[in-house]
């Protein structure tokens, strides 16, 4: 019975422990697919994140998303500008500039909050607006500082990044400001010689793609950084002796039109950002301004007259009375009231003489002539954008060349007047002005010759004779023999012409028996010194062409002569 019913019993509880046995085991299963499930989904989240790694570590982060969405400009090179000693003038550096990416931003106005202790000058409307747009890229701050950067990276802000880009740096400062122009926040020439290499195949290259590793060949400019620096100081010297609101300065070789220096006061400094639209007296006065250049015009008017031939050295002009046209009285200076010879209407700076000489060669004639010498047509092919357009009368009657044959009543560029200058000196070969290095040969054929040589050699001892006798005597300089002619000029003002306001220049050349550079200074609105009553070009442009001379012909390769040269030009004529 007992065995029947034990028997029974496992007959009974076979079945049930099978049926429990299948149901754990359909769950266990079910368990181990689920896992297996879960596992492949994160081995597939973290193969597409492995995935995603190893292509952005492969590819090149120029072509990445952000960087497409910064202007490519940003990153392009410049070549470094040097002058003709191989001197670095302009060159790039690398500087890290703040973007952010704002849909990564958490939180906009905590992120503008700690970027303004680094920041302190940052604008919370603009940067609020950028990092709450849609956006995907937007810029916070150009060019920062290696310590703004590494404070801001210590900030750890989330969605703000960093771009290495290139930033133009001149060494000098703002000793060639105008001749180097300036780049805008990304790295393209806006003017000077800057903006003439991007015009002429820099922008090309970088709109193909090009210059953004490679490095490119230096840009070797005409210009001597030595001299630069003595005419900037000259001039600067010049403007706070003698009170003047402005002054500008241009040394060029006579034989090859190269601008071995030239600048203009005030300047900037191109490492800071200027804005020379709002700041307009800053503009390069040498080339982008035009002056009514007041008796250094009568070099012209006196060469115009020997080169037609009606006119020698030893031709006489009454100067005893004023000259009068209409309403117009011409008088001198400082008048002799005597008959003077054309080197006593030169070195006298005769209003009158001068008058004649240009009433004889005439009004067409006239016009011609300094229409032939580069004065009244806009310089072209010049290298800096900045060049200004002479003005002269519409129609050209008896009283404009007058007033014109001693420097009134036309404006034209102090870089055409000392180009034309070297004409008269040089053989009377007029060479287009470059800041570019140029060969005499070179030279030889871009020249054209507009005045005789026999009119240059009388041109040459005439200003010599000037320095030694006339109004030029503060512009000697022993051993160097300078020769040149003042020019004082009265400002127009409300249409009239003012006795109180000035415009001074000394047109100069050096050594005048064989003339190798052109010296022009201007002296804008000089105050009379201490004792004096007249502030005369000879007193304060003069002397500043001298310390410009002193200074840079050793340099230049001019060596003194003290032997009585300059007496043996005089006495040849």
């Amino acid at each position: 019975m007992k065995k029947a019913f034990l028997k029974g019993l496992m007959g009974r509880s076979k079945p049930q422990s099978l049926t429990l046995s299948s149901s754990r085991k359909a769950r266990n299963e079910q368990a181990a697919a689920r896992i297996l499930l879960v596992m492949a989904g994160v081995v597939l989240v973290y193969a597409i994140i492995a995935g995603r790694l190893i292509y952005y570590g492969f590819s090149d982060p120029k072509t990445g998303s952000i960087h497409r969405l910064a202007d490519r400009s940003t990153s392009a090179t410049r070549p470094e500008l040097v002058d003709r000693n191989g001197e670095t003038l302009a060159m790039d550096i690398k500087m890290a500039s703040l973007f952010a990416e704002p849909h990564i931003i958490v939180d906009a106005d905590e992120a503008i909050e700690l970027l303004s202790t680094v920041l302190p000058d940052i604008e919370f409307k603009s940067v609020h607006k950028k990092l709450t747009s849609k956006a995907k890229f937007v810029w916070l701050k150009r060019e920062l500082t290696p310590k703004q950067q590494s404070r801001i990276l210590a900030l750890g802000i989330p969605g703000i990044g960093f771009r290495t880009e290139n930033r133009r740096f001149y060494p000098g400062g703002p000793t060639a400001a105008h001749i180097l122009g300036q780049v805008n926040v990304d790295n393209v020439g806006i003017s000077g010689i800057e903006k003439y290499v991007d015009d002429n195949g820099l922008a090309d290259l970088h709109a193909a793609g090009f210059a953004r590793k490679r490095e490119l060949e230096p840009v070797k400019l005409a210009v001597d950084l030595r001299v630069q620096h003595f005419i900037r100081d000259a001039l600067s010297e010049a403007m706070k002796r003698y009170k003047a609101v402005a002054a500008a300065g241009i040394v060029l070789n006579a034989h090859t039109g190269e601008i071995v220096g030239m600048s203009s006061l005030p300047d900037y400094n191109p490492n800071e950002k200027t804005d020379l639209r709002k700041e307009k007296d800053k503009f390069n006065r040498i080339s982008g301004g035009v002056f009514e250049m007041g008796s250094t015009f009568k070099a012209f008017t006196t060469a115009m007259a020997l080169d037609s031939g009606k006119v020698s050295l030893k031709s006489r002009f009454d100067a005893r009375k004023p000259i009068r046209i209409g309403r117009f009285r011409i008088n001198d200076f400082h008048g002799k009231k005597r008959i003077l010879s054309v080197p006593e209407v030169f070195i006298y700076s005769s209003n009158i003489g001068t008058a004649k000489m240009a009433d004889v060669v005439g009004i067409d004639g006239h016009q011609e002539f300094l229409t032939r010498i580069g004065l009244l047509s806009r310089l072209e092919g010049f290298e800096l954008p900045e060049v200004a357009r002479p003005t002269q009368p519409k129609v050209w009657k008896k009283v404009n060349s007058i007033t014109i044959s001693y420097g009134h009543g036309i404006s034209t560029t102090p870089l055409q007047t000392a180009a034309a200058a070297a004409a008269l000196v040089n053989g009377g070969m007029l060479i287009p002005p470059t800041l570019f290095p140029r060969t005499r040969d070179e030279a030889q054929r871009l020249g054209k010759q507009v005045v005789s040589s026999a009119t240059s050699d009388k041109m040459r001892y005439l200003m010599r004779l000037n320095v030694l006798k006339g109004s030029g005597k503060r512009a000697n300089v022993e051993g160097f023999r300078v020769g040149g002619k003042t020019g004082t000029a009265e400002k127009v003002v409300n249409g009239r012409y003012s006795r109180a306001k000035r415009f001074n220049a000394f047109l100069s050349a050096f050594p005048v028996d064989d003339p190798q550079y052109v010296v022009l200074v201007i002296v804008d609105e000089p105050k009379p010194e201490e004792g004096k009553y007249y502030a005369t070009a000879g007193m304060n442009a003069a002397p500043t062409v001298a310390r410009i001379v002193e200074r840079s012909a050793p340099l230049l390769g001019v060596d003194p002569t003290f032997e009585p040269a300059a007496n043996a030009i005089l006495s040849s004529y």
